[in-house]
């Protein structure tokens, strides 16, 4: 058996996610057939992390073992011409150690969650950013973002169906930077919990629209309750943005 791992670049508006779903269709999937009709075989992909139904990936890492042997730049051409109409594209694709695991190797994974900050409605850009009409105050938001960096317990931002054996996370990175009517959050850790990066992307536009303080969003972290979350942002902004291996 060779691994191959993939560079993945998709939009998730039509999937149900990454991970094989039971009630619809998902990248994993449309993934794992287009490599059994390519070799014969019924190869199982293997991603660095997860997405919800409508998240997107400009560069998901993973890996799929096939026995057949295939030049890697191939087996990426042949999984582009498969993968059509799908909204799903392998940008890269290379020969790695047979104890590479594009999960468990991965040190750590990095999201960008856009925000369009405009009233007219959004047209090339809809179900690919959470437009916000209000205005928004992106230096107050990034202030209020560092009470999140750092090592917490990050139970108020956790979906009630998240399977982390633990809330406890050391988040690296949380900087939210506007270029004219966009904005852009980028974060960073080793591993994320179940919904926490739109957690804190909705409680963040709280406090840019003034509703609340950077203490208030302290607070709410501290509480260790889901009940003091402000809300959830929507999946349409969110992007994983990449994976880092040692």
């Amino acid at each position: 058996m060779t691994r191959y791992a993939l560079t993945l670049e998709f939009d998730g508006g039509p999937f149900m996610g990454l991970q094989r779903q039971a009630h619809g269709p998902s990248v994993q999937q449309h993934v794992e057939e287009a490599v059994q009709a390519i070799t014969g075989e019924a190869a199982v992909l293997h991603a660095a992390g997860r997405t919800d139904a409508g998240v997107h990936a400009l560069a998901m890492r993973a890996h799929v073992d096939i026995a057949k042997p295939f030049d890697p730049f191939r087996l990426m051409e042949a999984l582009n011409a498969k993968l059509r109409p799908q909204p799903i594209a392998v940008l890269a694709c290379e020969i790695v150690p047979d104890d590479w695991h594009a999960r468990f190797s991965c040190t750590g994974r990095a999201y960008i969650y856009r925000i369009t900050n405009r009233r007219a409605p959004l047209t090339l850009e809809r179900g690919k950013a959470w437009q916000v009409s209000a205005p928004l105050d992106v230096p107050a938001m990034h202030a209020a973002a560092q009470h999140l960096v750092g090592h917490h317990d990050f139970t108020t931002f956790r979906s009630v169906h998240c399977q982390a054996a633990s809330p406890v996370k050391t988040l690296d990175r949380l900087e939210v930077i506007r270029d004219g009517d966009e904005i852009d959050i980028h974060a960073a850790a080793r591993s994320f919990l179940h919904h926490q990066v739109r957690s804190m992307v909705g409680c963040l536009v709280l406090v840019g629209r003034g509703k609340w303080t950077g203490d208030d969003l302290k607070a709410a972290l501290d509480a260790r309750d889901r009940a003091a979350l402000g809300f959830n942002a929507p999946p349409d902004g969110l992007y994983f943005a990449g994976a880092t291996y040692a």
